[in-house]
């Protein structure tokens, strides 16, 4: 299989493994998308998606295919992936991108469409090339990347198609953290299990909030932030919280 899920810790783990770059296409997407099926139905409360290869993190669609594909094929493909990236937001668990190799085109559209990102630091180039094949980042680069940068910068890296590394991808907002490579697969999987034993509704609540709000306008997004922050008002697990903070020890949280 090119893509796998299996239960580490209590924290999912999804991996690529199509050598030699995990360049995708439809029947990849599929494994992905049923991947993260198996992760949300798994029940836990983070799942990091990393890559088998040292070199890369995925080289993104595989060109071939396209070019042997009609317009019709290629976008069962585009809506392919746009269904599981939905999916990853809709779903309660906390999705980490762990990037410690290529990551192009497609492939960063993968690390873009988690919660969050993390890398190893490396000599490896992250970027959006598809311009220079007369394309788009299909796969919601174009839409992720200008949130995240913002539209002059996201403009920028999108129609420059310009590869960046580790640290400018840290400077623009791209990973939220890079780790020295020996250190990284560790500290990744520490911060996955810090949301597994977390507060987790109010995990998948702020996720809707910033997922679902984003796309609404602000009195309407801050009208969301109200009505979720009244569900979890409550909840046993805000009142654990609060009432943990005044004795002045660690919350545990049970999930309800």
């Amino acid at each position: 299989m090119a893509v796998s899920f299996e239960a580490r810790d209590g924290v999912g783990v999804i991996t690529l493994d199509h050598p030699p770059a995990n360049s995708y296409d439809l029947a990849f997407m599929r494994e992905f998308g049923s991947s993260v099926d198996e992760a949300i139905d798994a029940g836990v409360g983070a799942v990091i998606v990393r890559s088998a290869n040292p070199k890369f993190f995925s080289g993104g669609a595989d060109i071939k295919r396209f070019l042997e594909g009609d317009t019709a094929s290629n976008m069962e493909m585009i809506r392919t992936s746009h269904a599981a990236f939905d999916r990853i937001a809709a779903a309660p668990a906390v999705f980490i991108a762990h990037v410690a190799g290529h990551a192009m085109g497609g492939g960063l559209e993968i690390a873009l469409g988690c919660d969050i990102r993390y890398a190893s630091q490396g000599g490896y180039r992250l970027g959006t090339p598809e311009v220079t094949l007369g394309l788009l980042p299909g796969n919601g680069g174009t839409q992720r990347i200008a949130r995240l940068l913002g539209p002059g910068r996201g403009l920028e890296f999108l129609l420059t198609g310009r590869a960046i590394g580790v640290d400018e991808a840290l400077q623009l907002g791209i990973v939220s953290a890079a780790f020295p490579a020996d250190e990284a697969e560790a500290e990744v999987l520490k911060i996955a299990q810090r949301f597994a034993s977390g507060p987790r509704l109010a995990q998948a609540h702020i996720k809707r909030a910033v997922h679902e709000g984003l796309q609404l306008p602000l009195a309407d997004g801050l009208g969301l932030e109200r009505d979720l922050i009244e569900e979890l008002f409550d909840t046993a697990d805000a009142r654990e919280g609060l009432t943990a903070f005044a004795e002045k020890r660690t919350p545990t949280f049970q999930g309800s």
